[in-house]
C-alpha cells in the first residue's frame, strides 16, 4: 500500500526557506545577530534602548492621532 501526498501551495523548497528566515524586525532593528547556518540557527534582532519614531511626526498630536493642548 502506497500514500500520495500532494501539496498545495508553496514549494518545499521555499516552505524550507520561508521557516528559516528571520521572523523579527530587522528592517528596524540596530543590530541583527545570527548564530550558525543550520536549520536549529538562532537570529537575534538588537534594538538599542530609546524613544524610537517611525514616520514623521506632527507636532502636537499623539500617536492615535489625537491633538494634544500644546502649552
Amino acid at each position: 500500500m502506497t500514500c500520495e501526498v500532494k501539496l498545495t501551495g508553496p514549494s518545499m523548497e521555499q516552505r524550507i526557506a520561508n521557516r528559516l528566515k528571520n521572523s523579527g524586525d530587522a528592517k528596524h532593528a540596530d543590530v541583527v545577530v545570527q548564530k550558525g547556518d543550520s536549520p536549529e540557527r538562532a537570529i537575534t534582532n538588537i534594538h538599542h534602548s530609546r524613544n524610537q519614531q517611525y514616520g514623521d511626526g506632527e507636532r502636537g498630536v499623539d500617536i492615535n492621532g489625537r491633538r494634544r493642548d500644546v502649552v
